[in-house]
């Protein structure tokens, strides 16, 4: 408000329900306006009415790099753990496969003395059928074996799979890199030569505003009786 307009409304030249309400009127226009430009705004980023506007606040869980931080260190984590079950499972089907095979070796022993046994006494039954019980035996622990083996090489293709876990792993830590570059170099760009702690303090309200600081009408109406007396 400028000293003319104060003289004018100490004179009673101004209608002071007139200029507020005109004031009011153009409050809700500006207001209007704006939220048009938000419309458009949402409009050129595809906002939806059901996303917020603006983004969410920068938080510890709306952080990008932090949550990006806590992605790769978990998956560190149990990417290790799970290399240790997979070395655990190649680990066991190399200890099953030599244990069947001294097993194999022994029965064999015990077959050759049946195989003697049963042609030289071709009579006797008993014989024969531990010669057949051995057999079978050894057939069961060659598939053992052969299982075994199996679990060993698939152990070590989940193995090399994993490492392309890992890759992806360091690929975030390159974007991770990236961002926090990026973040230095605007943090640099917009650095001034003045503190902020000696910088020339901001109005803190403006026009429109509705806080308990702003002057009202009831406090304009006191202000112009002072200046009347």
């Amino acid at each position: 408000m400028t000293q003319e307009e104060l003289d004018a409304m100490m004179n009673g030249d101004i209608d002071i329900e007139s200029e507020i309400s005109e004031n009011s009127d153009n409050e809700e226009l500006s207001s209007k306006d704006n939220d048009d430009d938000y419309g458009e705004a949402a409009k050129d980023y595809h906002v939806s009415a059901e996303q917020k506007w603006p983004p969410p606040p920068p938080t510890s869980e709306h952080k990008v790099v932090h949550q990006l931080d806590e992605v790769t260190k978990e998956t560190e984590e149990k990417s290790g753990k799970i290399f240790d079950v997979l070395e655990e499972f190649s680990n066991g089907s190399m200890e099953i496969e030599n244990q069947s095979n001294e097993a194999i070796k022994e029965i064999k022993s015990i077959q050759e003395t049946f195989e003697k046994l049963k042609d030289n006494f071709p009579n006797i039954e008993t014989f024969k059928k531990q010669y057949e019980v051995c057999t079978r035996a050894i057939a069961q622990l060659e598939g053992t074996i052969s299982t075994a083996q199996n679990l060993s090489d698939q152990s070590l293709v989940a193995m090399d799979m994993m490492q392309y876990q890992d890759i992806h792993r360091q690929k975030i830590e390159r974007v991770i890199n990236v961002m926090r570059s990026l973040s230095k170099y605007m943090s640099s760009l917009f650095e001034g030569k003045i503190e902020d702690e000696k910088r020339v303090s901001s109005a803190t309200h403006i026009v429109g505003d509705t806080t308990e600081d702003v002057v009202d009408e009831d406090d304009i109406e006191a202000l112009i009786a002072a200046f009347g007396k």
